[in-house]
C-alpha cells in the first residue's frame, strides 16, 4: 500500500509540474495554453501460483496494515438454476454463510467472527459466485478455516433457509411499491426475454425452493477445480501457501466438470411499449436494447461513445435533458458490457408526469444523433482525457488489484488487457465512435418501460407504439 500512495503522490506532483506557455499580459500564464507531461502509471503485478489441488491463486503482500483479504470466485451463477425455481442461486450464495458451516452452528459462527472482528460473506450474482475474508493477521488461521467452511461444507440450517426464503419472499411483495425498481426489472426482463437473464424469482419459485435444493446447487458448482482465490494484506508467502494448501488439500481424481452451455441471449431489435401504473407525480422512464460483450472489436469506442452520450455530468443526455431543459435532475445512459454474455445499453431518467413524452422524445433524438454524425473534437478528447486519467483509480489498493487480475483469468480476457486498456483507448477515433454508434444503437427498437400516471401525461404513450400495461398488483407480472 505504501508503494501505492507514492505512485498517487509522484503523480499529484506531476501533475504541478506543468510547462506554461509565455504569461498572458499582466503576468498571469493562460490555462487554456497551459501543457502538462503525460501521466505515467504502472499497474502493480499480482503473483500468480497454483495450490496443491491445482486452484489458481493471485497473492499481492502489503504489510501497511495487519489485515488479509480473500475473495474466492466460483464459476457458478443464477443462470444455471431452473426457471421453475428462479431464486435458487441468490438463496445458496446468502445461506451458505448464515447457516452455518463445517459443523459450527450459526449463532457461534456469528459470535466467534465477532469476537475475532472478522467477516466471512458469500453470495451468488448471475455469473459467479463469490465467497470472501477479513482478517486481522493474527486472527487469520482460524478465519481461513471458517472462510473454507463456508466455501466447501456449509451445513444449510434449516432454521436460516426458512428465513432466507421469507425475506425473499418479503422483498418480492415490496417491489412493486418502488417505481425505479419496477422499470429496472422490467427493462431487463423485456431486453432478455426467453433467456436465463430475463428470468426473476415470483412468489412461486421461491417458494419451490427447499434445502435439498440448496445443498444440491452447491454441491454442484463449489469445488476447488472450479474457482480462483486473490489473496492480498500482510501475510508471508510461504506461510499463506501452506496454510492455503492445508484447509484445501491436495488434487483429488474425480470426474471433471462440465458447467451446462447457457445459448447467448437473442439479438432481437423489437421495439416494445411497456406501462407500469403507479399513483405517482415522476414518472420513471427506462428505454434500451441488447448491448455488446467484451469481445467486441469496438470495445473501446463504445467506452468513449457512453461518456459522451450518458456517462458524465457534462454529456449530451445531460446536458440537454437536464442542463437546457430542465426536464429532469438524473439522466444518462450505459453500456453494460457484458462478460459471459451480451450486456445491455439502457437510457434513464425521472421526470414530472406532464413533460413524460417530450423526455421521452429527446432522449430518443439525442441518442439518434450520435448515430448521424461524428462527435465533436472536443468531445472526443475529453473523453479519453478522462477515461485514461481516471484509470489508475480502479487500483486503490492491493484487495482491488488483485481481485482485478483474478477477475481477468475468471472471465477470459487477454492477459495484457489491463496494460494495453490505456493505448486502445486512446486510438480510439470520431470515426470510430460514429460507425459503434451506427452498429450498437437502434433508438427505434427500444424497449420502453414506463411508470408513472397516463392521466398526467403531456401525450399518450402510444405516440411511441402499442402499448403493454403491466400487472403491478402481484408481485412480479
Amino acid at each position: 500500500m505504501r508503494r501505492l500512495i507514492t505512485s498517487l503522490l509522484s503523480l499529484f506532483i506531476l501533475l504541478g509540474t506543468f510547462s506554461p506557455l509565455p504569461a498572458a499580459e499582466g503576468g498571469k500564464a493562460d490555462p487554456r495554453n497551459m501543457t502538462f507531461p503525460e501521466l505515467r502509471y504502472e499497474i502493480p503485478r499480482a503473483e500468480r501460483v497454483l495450490l496443491e489441488c491445482g486452484m489458481p491463486v493471485y497473492l499481492l503482500r502489503d504489510p501497511e496494515l495487519p489485515i488479509v483479504n480473500i475473495t474466492a470466485m466460483v464459476r457458478t451463477g443464477s443462470v444455471y438454476e431452473p426457471a421453475a425455481m428462479a431464486g435458487l442461486a441468490s438463496l445458496t450464495g446468502s445461506v451458505m454463510r448464515s447457516g452455518g458451516a463445517g459443523g459450527l452452528a450459526p449463532e457461534r459462527m456469528d459470535d466467534e467472527l465477532e469476537f475475532m472482528a472478522s467477516s466471512v460473506e458469500s453470495g451468488i450474482s448471475s455469473d459467479m459466485g463469490t465467497v470472501s475474508l477479513t482478517s486481522l493477521t493474527k486472527n487469520f488461521g482460524r478465519t481461513l478455516r471458517i472462510f473454507a467452511d463456508v466455501l466447501l461444507r456449509p451445513d444449510f440450517s434449516e432454521k436460516r433457509v426458512e428465513i432466507a426464503r421469507r425475506h425473499m419472499i418479503e422483498g418480492l411483495r415490496r417491489q412493486n411499491d418502488d417505481p425505479k425498481e419496477i422499470a429496472d426489472r422490467e427493462i431487463t426482463r423485456a431486453i432478455y426475454a426467453g433467456h436465463p437473464l430475463g428470468v426473476v424469482p415470483t412468489f412461486d419459485s421461491v417458494k419451490s425452493v427447499t434445502r435439498q435444493e440448496m445443498v444440491a446447487f452447491h454441491r454442484r458448482f463449489f469445488r476447488v477445480d472450479n474457482m480462483i482465490l486473490a489473496v492480498s494484506g500482510d501475510f508471508e508467502r510461504g506461510a499463506m501457501l501452506r496454510e492455503l494448501n492445508a484447509v484445501f488439500g491436495k488434487a483429488e481424481t474425480k470426474t471433471a466438470l462440465e458447467l451446462p452451455e447457457i445459448p447467448k441471449p437473442p439479438a432481437q431489435f423489437v421495439s416494445e411499449v411497456l406501462y407500469g401504473r403507479k399513483e405517482v407525480n415522476q414518472t420513471v422512464i427506462r428505454m434500451g436494447h441488447i448491448g455488446i460483450s467484451k469481445d467486441s472489436p469496438d470495445l473501446y469506442a463504445v467506452r468513449v461513445l457512453d461518456y459522451i452520450l450518458g456517462g458524465s455530468f457534462t454529456s449530451r443526455l445531460t446536458m440537454e435533458i437536464r442542463t437546457n431543459q430542465g426536464l429532469a435532475y438524473n439522466v444518462g445512459s450505459h453500456f453494460d458490457i457484458g462478460r459471459r454474455f451480451a450486456g445491455t445499453f439502457i437510457a434513464e431518467t425521472e421526470t414530472k408526469a406532464e413533460s413524460t413524452a417530450k423526455a421521452i422524445g429527446l432522449m430518443k433524438a439525442i441518442i439518434a444523433g450520435t448515430t448521424q454524425a461524428p462527435v465533436s473534437d472536443q468531445e472526443l478528447k475529453s473523453a479519453k482525457d478522462y477515461i485514461i486519467n481516471s484509470f489508475m483509480f480502479g487500483f486503490t489498493s492491493p484487495a482491488s488489484i488483485v481481485t482485478q487480475r483474478a477477475r481477468l483469468e475468471y472471465y477470459g480476457y487477454p492477459a495484457d488487457y489491463l496494460e494495453k486498456y490505456r493505448a486502445n483507448i486512446a486510438r480510439v477515433t470520431k470515426e470510430d465512435v460514429l460507425s459503434a454508434a451506427v452498429r450498437h444503437l437502434r433508438p427505434e427498437a427500444f424497449k420502453l418501460v414506463v411508470v408513472g400516471e397516463t392521466a398526467k401525461f403531456d401525450k399518450p404513450l402510444t405516440l411511441f407504439g402499442a402499448v403493454r400495461e403491466l400487472d403491478l398488483t402481484s408481485a412480479v407480472p
